[in-house]
Formats: structure tokens, sequence, C-alpha cells
């Protein structure tokens, strides 16, 4: 789980975006700022007219962040503001009419780093790393279309099949959490395109699509639910039944951290899946994995351990209660107002910016996403689970505790009779399914291997053999 959380880690260091400029401002901007740790971090916002004025969105491929948006923006005479308070951050700049760049700073969390926009996007280091496929690709590649009737949803994507004729085993690529592309782009790296690669390359079909709303597939992102990406990842099933190249007693699929909650629920539905194999997925409610990352990933500390969980399972109480939107933000506003400040205070943090913080939170913990996840326990999908399930994780995993998830899985699949399931612990291993050194967030830019080859041979074996064994 990467991106909707209730602790401060991910809004103080994934930032945001932009919205309304003037004519002569609009196109691609975008700069790179070095903290004080002397690490860089790359932005691209992108600037546009709208019949409610100029809009921009921002990007954060340093941090494998897309698709952000602040709250205001605005361009008069040669400065530029951008008011992202809504997540934390502003930034204030002037044009250089000879540069034709835009020079500021960058200010968050009491912390100004300079930072200037130029004119296109940026030069990104590593992000073709040594995986990455090169085209010619030895086997067929197709833009692909496919809707999900019930949402009134188009999901494009790309299907990659063995060359020469037949009907092929196949498995459709389910993303984490967080806008994706097909490729699921994120942190310099393009993980879906080197697995589906490899496994193309070993004899298998894929399907990967871009998220809805996201990319070129329609629909609203922000309004969608994990069941609603489940809607999404059936018709990607139906759309492959009807295909003359695809072997329908060979339908699989391979989920990602949240694309591994997915998985499950989708077979669960649907008598069409074979096989699943889930990468860094949880195996335990989203409640309870919540609280665990909102220590796990907070990178600040507490003086009171036990006061902090109490605080934010009191949050969760509020959100997961029967009252009203309206209510619930009136109890969470007051909530978090008596405890978030005496944590961020002393980190620097001015109370306007506190009060920005915590508005963002709301908001975020009343999404239709959050509540979804916070109710949904994958187990309850693995245990009603007959078919060839793979659970692979890494033991350096910081976003999901291996150890507890993978025995939540197992557990569940034992409860449910299921006697055809594997269950691997890759050493030195992370999140992102990549070798690592730490397995920490800050990491996965920095690693040039996209996955880790000894994963793609398991799941490719594993594959194999479930196909092979099959009468």
């Amino acid at each position: 789980m990467n991106t909707k959380t209730l602790f401060i880690f991910f809004h103080l260091l994934i930032l945001s975006s932009l919205t309304a400029f003037s004519q002569d401002i609009t196109g691609i901007w975008s700069g790179t700022l070095k903290t004080p740790a002397n690490t860089e971090i790359t932005f691209i916002f992108s600037i546009e007219n709208t019949d409610s004025g100029l809009h921009s969105t921002m990007a954060v491929p340093t941090l494998g962040a897309s698709n952000l948006k602040p709250q205001k923006t605005i361009f008069e005479g040669k400065e530029l503001f951008i008011d992202a308070s809504n997540l934390g951050m502003q930034y204030r700049g002037i044009m250089n009419d000879t540069t034709g760049q835009i020079a500021g700073i960058y200010e968050e969390g009491g912390m100004k780093l300079s930072l200037t926009l130029a004119k296109g996007m940026p030069e990104l280091k590593n992000e073709d790393r040594m995986q990455t496929p090169k085209e010619p690709y030895p086997y067929h590649t197709e833009e692909v279309v496919f809707e999900n009737s019930s949402a009134n949803v188009n999901l494009a994507g790309t299907f990659s099949k063995p060359k020469g004729k037949g009907r092929f085993p196949v498995v459709i690529l389910i993303s984490g959490s967080g806008r994706h592309d097909r490729d699921g782009t994120m942190a310099r790296h393009r993980p879906f395109l080197v697995l589906s690669d490899y496994l193309t390359k070993q004899g298998i079909a894929v399907l990967r699509f871009d998220d809805r709303g996201f990319g070129d597939s329609t629909g609203d992102f922000d309004q969608a639910t994990t069941a609603d990406f489940a809607q999404d990842v059936l018709s990607a099933v139906d759309y492959l039944k009807n295909r003359s190249d695809i072997d329908i007693e060979n339908i699989g699929l391979i989920g990602h951290s949240e694309g591994g909650i997915i998985a499950p629920m989708v077979a669960r539905q649907s008598e069409d899946i074979s096989f699943i194999v889930c990468l860094a997925a949880t195996g335990i409610s989203g409640k309870e994995l919540t609280v665990m990352q909102s220590k796990s990933l907070r990178s600040f500390p507490v003086e009171d351990e036990e006061s902090f969980e109490k605080n934010i399972r009191r949050a969760i109480d509020i959100i997961l209660s029967d009252q009203n939107n309206e209510l619930k933000r009136q109890s969470l506003r007051a909530h978090y107002e008596s405890f978030w400040p005496t944590i961020l205070r002393p980190l620097g943090a001015a109370d306007e910016n506190i009060k920005q913080f915590i508005d963002q939170e709301i908001e975020a913990a009343l999404s239709p996403w959050k509540a979804f996840f916070l109710h949904h326990n994958p187990a309850n999908d693995f245990s009603r689970l007959s078919i060839p399930v793979l659970s692979l994780m890494g033991d350096k995993d910081i976003q999901v505790d291996p150890s507890l998830n993978q025995s939540a899985i197992r557990n569940a699949l034992v409860k449910g009779g299921n006697t055809s399931f594997k269950i691997i612990t890759l050493e030195g291993v992370n999140h992102l399914i990549q070798s690592c050194d730490t397995g920490f967030v800050d990491e996965y830019s920095k690693i040039e291997e996209t996955i880790s080859p000894k994963a793609m041979q398991e799941i490719s074996l594993w594959i194999e053999t479930i196909i092979e064994a099959q009468p």
C-alpha cells in the first residue's frame, strides 16, 4: 500500500500540483530541487487551459507520484504562486525574461528550498534501467481498449503474446494503490513492462492496462474503491475470453500490493480464473494495516507510541462509524486538532501548515476508497479460493509486514481447504520486489534493478507447473 494512508509520511514526502495560469505559461514545466539530505527530487507541472480557467497537474517522478492537484495557482506579471497547501507545500517564483525560466522557493513544513522551473520535460536519470526491454520485441504486441460497461469506463492497455499461432495462457497484471499506467511506472522504474516482457518470452501472454481515470483510460479514479478496480479486472477477463488466441482454461491474475487484494476478490467472483499470483499482498484487514503503516512508514519520532496508536485507531473508528460525512468531518477535526499539533510543532511546522495538513487528512479519510479499504479483509476472499495461489513477498518489505501477512494468507487458504498454494518470502527483497539493502521507500528509485530476477523466475516456473499439472 503506497499512497492512501492516514500518516504524515506520504504528505510530507510526496507533495502536490497546480491550478490556474495565464495563456503564455501553458505547457510542461519541470525542475529539480536538492533536499538538505542531498537527495534530488524532480517536479513536472503540466499546465493547460480549461473552460473554468487554467488548470495544472503535477508529477514527482522521483517518488513515483503523478496526477497530483494543488488547490490554486496564480500567475500575475512575472510572478508564479502555486498554492498546494492542501498537500502541505507552496511555491513562489519569478520568470526571467532572458532565460525563460522561473526561479523560486519551494516551502514545506518550515523548510525552504530553491527550485527553478524550465519549459519542457526534464531529462530523467536512469529512466531506462538495465532490465527495461528495448524494441523491437521478439513477440507480438498490440494496443487494446476494453469496456467496463457497468461503470461506463474504457480501459486502455497493451496485450503481448508469443509469436506463432495457437491459444496461449494469459495473465492480467493488476497495479497497487494509487494511479498507475500500464507499465506500473513508479520510482523511475517500469516493473509491469519488465515483468510482461519476461513472461511473454516464457510463452505466457500478458494484458496490462492503465488504471481508470489515468493514462488513456477513462473514468473517475478519485471516486473509485478497490471493489470498483476489481470490476475493471473482471472486464479485462471478459475481453480476453473473446480473443481467439487465448487459452480460456488458463487465465491468471498477477497483482501487486493492493493488486494482490484485488486478485483474490476477482477470483472469488469469476469461475474463469485458473490461478492467481499475489506480490507483496496483505492478508489482514485494511484497518490493521493502516495502524501498522502509520508507525512503520512514519518519518518522525513520537514520545508515546501507545498514545500515537490509540489516536490513529480513534480516527479509524470515526471513519467507520455510522455518522454521516459531515458529522464525521467535525469529529475528525476535533480529534486531529487534539493530537497532531503536539507532534508537528516540535518538528518546526507552523500552525497554518498544521491546519492545512489536518484538512488534507480529513478529506483523504472521507474518500470512498478509504472507507472500503478499512472495512475490507482480504483473508475472507483467500479463504474462499480453491484455485492455485502463489503469494510472494520480500523479507525487507517495510510497507507490508512479510511474516504477519504471509501467515495470514496461509491461514486463510488452509481454513478454506485449499491444497494448491505456495508461499515464498525472498531474502533481501523489498515491497517493489527489488533486491535491496534497506527496504526503505527512498531507496526504490536508487536501485538499478526493477524486479528481482529470482522473483520473476519463481513466478514463471510456478505458472508453468500449474498449467502442466492440469488434466
